[in-house]
């Protein structure tokens, strides 16, 4: 089957790095393309050839664009990825931030690479099991992701059994409605939860975030990874400024060196930051 003609691929890869900062070098070219072949059998195209002789000569890539990201953007999540993570929000993130406030605070939290939303919906388990145990806060989760489409599973809340087993048996149990059809093998995260997370879309590489600027919890993880160290540093910038001073930004394992030198942010463990009163404009 004919590929993309060599001008159409590096025109989408500029495009792509320049309006949401992922790289994509040749050695992705295979995986680009097939991914790329879903439209292509969408619009009832008979090669890839053809389909970027519709972007471009067309003039149909404006009205594409979103689907073509929705394609290219690697969305792998599970519940509970880098466990560590939430052990840390429950015995040390949220009693700090409940320290710091008075009363009964209302803790802001943000998944910025929000993917099908099993990482905000980790967060509601584990924040709403505190809130059981007699912690004293609310919480409201935001999640946000570049893709439409896995932001409209995420709002769905619907998960396949695999992926569903991730969960502790015990938050399974409490947080998670079985299919009343037992052949579906799925799950639907409680309305309890839902009620407490919103998803809405945005691109990182947008120079403003229409998101609040009191946030006390941050969780960007493993996205950052796809961007150039420049990128990186900006995003991060950009980041920071939603942050409440005192508040947590949290990246990925591999991401652990992507903070250093940011203003307006101290390194408090490997993947843990803490914004400072000063250094952000």
């Amino acid at each position: 089957m004919p590929q993309l003609k060599d001008r159409h691929f590096y025109t989408v890869a500029d495009l792509i790095q320049a309006r949401i900062g992922i790289q994509i070098p040749e050695t992705k070219r295979t995986m680009v393309e097939g991914r790329l072949r879903k439209r292509m059998r969408a619009l009832d195209l008979d090669s890839l050839k053809a389909y970027g002789d519709h972007l471009f000569d067309d003039g149909h890539l404006a009205e594409e664009f979103v689907h073509i990201v929705d394609c290219i953007t690697t969305n792998k999540t599970d519940f509970f990825r880098e466990p560590v993570h939430f052990e840390h929000l429950r015995d040390d993130l949220v009693p700090v931030l409940c320290r710091q406030r008075c009363g009964t605070p209302r803790l802001k939290i943000w998944s910025a690479a929000a993917s099908t939303g099993a990482e905000a919906y980790t967060l509601a388990m584990v924040l709403q099991a505190m809130i059981a145990a007699g912690h004293g806060f609310s919480y409201a989760i935001l999640g946000t992701d570049i893709s439409t489409e896995v932001l409209r599973v995420a709002a769905e809340a619907i998960y396949p059994d695999e992926m569903l087993a991730q969960i502790p048996p015990d938050y399974r149990r409490r947080y998670v409605m079985a299919s009343r059809d037992p052949e579906r093998r799925l799950g639907r995260i409680v309305p309890e939860l839902r009620s407490h997370v919103h998803f809405q879309h945005l691109n990182l590489m947008d120079t403003a975030y229409a998101v609040d600027h009191d946030v006390d919890l941050v969780f960007c993880r493993n996205v950052l990874i796809y961007f150039d160290k420049d990128t990186q540093k900006v995003v991060l910038g950009r980041l920071a400024r939603h942050l409440r001073p005192g508040g947590f930004l949290i990246v990925g394992h591999s991401e652990s060196m992507t903070g250093a030198g940011v203003p307006g942010l101290e390194q408090v463990s490997s993947t843990i930051f803490r914004r400072t009163r000063d250094g952000i404009q």
